[in-house]
Protein backbone atom coordinates (compact mmCIF):
# COMPACT_ATOMS: atom_id res chain seq x y z
CA UNK A 1 0.00 0.00 0.00
CA UNK A 2 1.48 3.30 -1.05
CA UNK A 3 2.36 5.93 1.69
CA UNK A 4 1.41 9.90 1.79
CA UNK A 5 2.70 12.39 0.35
CA UNK A 6 2.94 15.51 2.45
CA UNK A 7 4.31 18.67 0.34
CA UNK A 8 4.18 22.09 0.89
CA UNK A 9 5.41 24.35 -2.24
CA UNK A 10 6.56 26.46 -0.54
CA UNK A 11 5.35 26.05 3.61
CA UNK A 12 4.02 29.31 5.40
CA UNK A 13 6.83 27.60 7.92
CA UNK A 14 9.38 25.10 8.18
CA UNK A 15 10.95 24.50 11.29
CA UNK A 16 12.73 21.69 13.55
CA UNK A 17 12.16 22.12 17.16
CA UNK A 18 11.22 20.11 20.36
CA UNK A 19 9.17 18.30 22.66
CA UNK A 20 9.92 17.49 26.44
CA UNK A 21 13.16 18.40 28.63
CA UNK A 22 16.85 18.07 27.83
CA UNK A 23 17.66 15.10 27.92
CA UNK A 24 14.29 13.59 27.09
CA UNK A 25 13.65 15.86 23.75
CA UNK A 26 11.44 14.25 20.81
CA UNK A 27 13.12 16.38 17.69
CA UNK A 28 10.25 17.08 15.34
CA UNK A 29 10.63 18.38 11.39
CA UNK A 30 7.55 20.69 11.11
CA UNK A 31 5.79 22.33 8.01
CA UNK A 32 2.56 24.08 7.62
CA UNK A 33 0.86 25.96 4.94
CA UNK A 34 -3.18 25.99 3.38
CA UNK A 35 -4.40 25.12 6.29
CA UNK A 36 -2.15 22.17 7.24
CA UNK A 37 0.36 21.30 10.20
CA UNK A 38 2.35 18.13 9.23
CA UNK A 39 5.23 16.97 12.17
CA UNK A 40 7.61 14.36 11.47
CA UNK A 41 9.92 12.46 14.34
CA UNK A 42 13.51 12.13 13.81
CA UNK A 43 16.86 12.14 16.03
CA UNK A 44 18.87 14.90 16.65
CA UNK A 45 21.72 13.64 14.87
CA UNK A 46 19.27 13.97 11.59
CA UNK A 47 18.36 17.30 12.68
CA UNK A 48 22.34 18.64 13.48
CA UNK A 49 23.07 16.79 10.04
CA UNK A 50 20.42 18.31 7.89
CA UNK A 51 21.45 21.59 9.03
CA UNK A 52 24.88 21.43 8.18
CA UNK A 53 24.23 19.88 4.66
CA UNK A 54 21.75 22.56 3.86
CA UNK A 55 24.68 25.39 4.51
CA UNK A 56 27.05 22.80 2.96
CA UNK A 57 24.62 22.34 -0.83
CA UNK A 58 24.04 26.59 -0.14
CA UNK A 59 27.77 27.40 0.34
CA UNK A 60 28.50 25.62 -3.00
CA UNK A 61 25.64 26.76 -5.00
CA UNK A 62 27.14 30.23 -4.50
CA UNK A 63 30.60 29.25 -5.40
CA UNK A 64 29.49 27.94 -8.43
CA UNK A 65 26.96 30.45 -9.82
CA UNK A 66 29.86 33.08 -8.63
CA UNK A 67 29.27 36.63 -8.00
CA UNK A 68 25.63 36.68 -9.78
CA UNK A 69 24.54 34.12 -7.16
CA UNK A 70 21.08 34.90 -5.34
CA UNK A 71 21.66 32.40 -2.59
CA UNK A 72 22.62 34.04 0.91
CA UNK A 73 25.65 33.77 2.67
CA UNK A 74 25.14 32.74 6.32
CA UNK A 75 26.25 34.95 7.74
CA UNK A 76 23.55 37.53 6.86
CA UNK A 77 20.75 35.92 7.76
CA UNK A 78 18.57 38.09 10.53
CA UNK A 79 16.05 36.06 10.09
CA UNK A 80 15.49 33.56 12.90
CA UNK A 81 12.02 31.90 14.05
CA UNK A 82 11.97 31.72 17.35
CA UNK A 83 8.50 30.54 18.52
CA UNK A 84 7.85 27.49 19.42
CA UNK A 85 6.38 24.31 17.31
CA UNK A 86 2.32 24.89 16.70
CA UNK A 87 0.36 23.04 18.49
CA UNK A 88 -0.69 20.31 18.59
CA UNK A 89 2.44 18.03 17.58
CA UNK A 90 1.18 15.12 15.95
CA UNK A 91 3.72 12.76 14.86
CA UNK A 92 3.23 11.77 11.30
CA UNK A 93 5.57 9.50 11.28
CA UNK A 94 9.67 9.14 11.96
CA UNK A 95 12.08 9.96 9.68
CA UNK A 96 14.49 7.34 8.18
CA UNK A 97 16.18 9.20 5.82
CA UNK A 98 16.16 12.78 4.84
CA UNK A 99 17.49 13.87 1.07
CA UNK A 100 18.83 17.61 -0.35
CA UNK A 101 18.41 19.08 -3.68
CA UNK A 102 18.89 22.07 -5.42
CA UNK A 103 16.26 23.40 -8.08
CA UNK A 104 18.27 25.32 -10.41
CA UNK A 105 15.21 26.20 -12.62
CA UNK A 106 13.04 27.32 -9.59
CA UNK A 107 16.22 28.63 -7.60
CA UNK A 108 14.99 26.71 -4.41
CA UNK A 109 16.35 23.81 -1.94
CA UNK A 110 14.08 21.20 -1.82
CA UNK A 111 14.25 18.85 1.50
CA UNK A 112 12.68 15.33 1.76
CA UNK A 113 11.93 13.18 4.76
CA UNK A 114 11.10 9.81 4.57
CA UNK A 115 9.25 7.26 7.14
CA UNK A 116 11.79 4.74 8.56
CA UNK A 117 10.74 1.00 7.13
CA UNK A 118 9.05 -1.01 10.11
CA UNK A 119 10.68 -3.83 8.47
CA UNK A 120 14.20 -2.75 8.36
CA UNK A 121 16.28 -5.15 10.01
CA UNK A 122 19.10 -2.95 10.73
CA UNK A 123 21.29 -4.47 7.77
CA UNK A 124 21.90 -2.28 4.38
CA UNK A 125 18.91 -2.19 2.05
CA UNK A 126 20.08 -1.71 -1.78
CA UNK A 127 17.27 0.23 -3.48
CA UNK A 128 16.16 -2.04 -6.78
CA UNK A 129 15.86 0.11 -9.55
CA UNK A 130 12.76 1.57 -9.94
CA UNK A 131 11.22 0.01 -7.11
CA UNK A 132 8.81 2.21 -5.76
CA UNK A 133 8.82 3.91 -2.02
CA UNK A 134 5.87 2.95 0.06
CA UNK A 135 6.51 4.88 2.83
CA UNK A 136 5.19 8.17 4.09
CA UNK A 137 7.12 11.06 2.37
CA UNK A 138 7.38 14.79 3.32
CA UNK A 139 8.74 17.14 0.47
CA UNK A 140 9.60 20.70 0.71
CA UNK A 141 10.46 23.12 -1.38
CA UNK A 142 12.07 26.40 0.39
CA UNK A 143 14.11 29.53 -0.99
CA UNK A 144 17.94 29.79 -0.04
CA UNK A 145 16.86 32.72 2.41
CA UNK A 146 14.53 30.32 4.41
CA UNK A 147 16.93 27.52 3.94
CA UNK A 148 19.85 29.04 5.92
CA UNK A 149 17.22 30.77 8.38
CA UNK A 150 15.95 26.73 9.13
CA UNK A 151 19.35 25.91 9.35
CA UNK A 152 20.61 28.27 11.79
CA UNK A 153 17.26 27.97 14.16
CA UNK A 154 18.02 23.60 13.85
CA UNK A 155 21.53 24.30 14.66
CA UNK A 156 20.22 26.63 17.75
CA UNK A 157 17.68 23.78 18.86
CA UNK A 158 20.50 21.28 18.59
CA UNK A 159 23.02 23.15 20.62
CA UNK A 160 20.12 23.82 23.30
CA UNK A 161 20.24 20.37 24.77
CA UNK A 162 22.51 19.52 27.81
CA UNK A 163 25.98 20.77 28.75
CA UNK A 164 28.66 18.44 28.21
CA UNK A 165 31.06 17.21 30.73
CA UNK A 166 34.32 19.30 30.66
CA UNK A 167 35.96 15.87 31.00
CA UNK A 168 34.74 13.68 28.67
CA UNK A 169 32.40 15.84 26.47
CA UNK A 170 29.78 13.80 27.17
CA UNK A 171 25.95 15.10 28.46
CA UNK A 172 25.77 16.13 32.30
CA UNK A 173 22.37 15.36 33.58
CA UNK A 174 21.27 17.74 36.71
CA UNK A 175 22.34 14.29 38.88
CA UNK A 176 26.04 14.59 37.45
CA UNK A 177 27.05 11.44 35.87
CA UNK A 178 29.28 8.63 35.86
CA UNK A 179 32.31 9.65 33.89
CA UNK A 180 34.95 7.49 31.89
CA UNK A 181 37.56 9.89 32.50
CA UNK A 182 36.77 9.57 36.39
CA UNK A 183 37.41 5.93 36.53
CA UNK A 184 33.56 5.08 36.60
CA UNK A 185 32.66 7.82 39.39
CA UNK A 186 30.29 10.75 38.76
CA UNK A 187 32.03 13.72 36.76
CA UNK A 188 31.44 17.15 37.42
CA UNK A 189 27.42 18.17 38.08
Amino acid sequence: MPGQLFEFDPPERFVAGTVGQPGERTFFLQASGAGRLVSVALEKVQVAALAEKLDELLDEVRRRQGSDSSVPAAATIDLEDVAPLATPVEEEFRVGTLALAWDDEAGQVIVEAQSADPQATGEPEVAVAGAEFTGDLLRVRISPEAARAFSKRAQRVVAAGRPPCPLCGNPLDAEGHVCPRQNGHHGPR
